[in-house]
């Protein structure tokens, strides 16, 4: 019972932490973090990402440009762009680790100690990866809110809004910690289950020396 436990729980961690890092990738890549409408010309909608603006008329037509240089970009924007990349970097090695842990798997079948620490990495990485996809779309989020309720800016000014990206790296960042809570669960019992129980002829033999000292 415990270890068809143990197979569900690594069956469904691997699978959402699989599809948190799908997603992760592509909210890191496309520019809809932030959109935004002009009152002024309604055809148009700009969008922004991590990596360019671009620009969707009514016609169909998208023009994408790239962001002219690192340093000019604000904080918020720099520093997401090396969470995200961190967080892809550790979801593929979360991949890695933990399909050598699962017991399914005949790698390093004869090793169930590494077994259990490659899936215990493996749900590490996951975890760490979501935080690392969480914080940065938070952190842009929140001043995507700040700004769009600035009173200091006038109301003909257009403000940014959430785009589409922003929902998928919060689906992605629970998706891989939950994933990676999972992997790591199910190691924790394998190592529980591992361990031996006492012997019961050496639990009753205690009790028998103790009373023929006793006696002596």
């Amino acid at each position: 019972m415990a270890g068809s436990w143990r197979a569900k729980a690594q069956a469904g961690g691997m699978l959402l932490a699989i599809l948190g890092w799908v997603s992760s990738c592509v909210t890191t890549f496309v520019p809809l973090w932030k959109s935004l409408n002009l009152d002024l010309n309604e055809l148009e909608v700009w969008t922004m990402g991590l990596w360019q603006v671009c620009i969707a008329r009514e016609e169909g037509a998208v023009e994408c440009r790239a962001h002219g240089s690192f340093l000019a970009l604000p904080p918020e924007l720099r520093i997401s762009r090396l969470l995200m990349c961190l967080s892809n970097g550790l979801g593929l090695l979360g991949c890695l680790l933990a399909a050598l842990g699962l017991e399914g798997w005949r790698a390093c079948e004869d090793k169930p100690g590494l077994k259990r620490w490659l899936l215990l990495a493996g749900g590490a990485a996951f975890g760490t990866a979501g935080m690392a996809t969480l914080a940065p779309i938070s952190w842009v989020a929140y001043n995507t809110v700040l700004d769009f309720w600035d009173d200091t800016v006038p109301d003909i000014v257009p403000r940014w809004e959430f785009g589409e990206a922003t929902f998928l790296g919060w689906f992605a960042g629970a998706f891989l910690a939950t994933g990676g809570l999972l992997l790591a669960s199910s190691a924790c019992s394998t190592r529980t289950a591992m361990l031996p129980a006492p012997a019961s002829g050496a639990a009753h033999s205690l009790p028998v020396r103790i009373t023929l000292l006793y006696l002596q």
